[in-house]
């Protein structure tokens, strides 16, 4: 009984990691081990942008709020889309 739960284990940990590979592969911002925080922080940041400019009622109140045309906002935010977080930080060289 014990050697099966370790193949089981064994197995679940190969099928997870196996779902995990495809849906990284699949959706660019799920991640991988090798990922910075700064591209973490751009994933989450273009992620957000891509949803106000999807969502129109979302997209009138900012540019309500900001006292701008809908067009303008949207424009903003694409923009904003480009570099959300800044330059990305120098590499050390290893």
């Amino acid at each position: 009984p014990e050697s099966m739960s370790a193949e089981l284990r064994a197995s679940d940990r190969f099928s997870i990691n196996s779902q995990l590979e495809h849906l990284q592969s699949k959706h660019v911002g799920t991640g991988h081990a090798d990922l910075t925080k700064y591209e973490w922080a751009v994933n989450q940041h273009r992620d957000s942008f891509a949803s106000y400019i999807g969502r129109h009622s979302m997209l009138h109140y900012f540019a309500v709020a900001e006292g701008e045309s809908y067009g303008r906002a949207k424009f903003s935010c694409m923009q904003k889309m480009i570099l959300p977080c800044g330059p990305p930080p120098v590499r050390k060289e290893e």
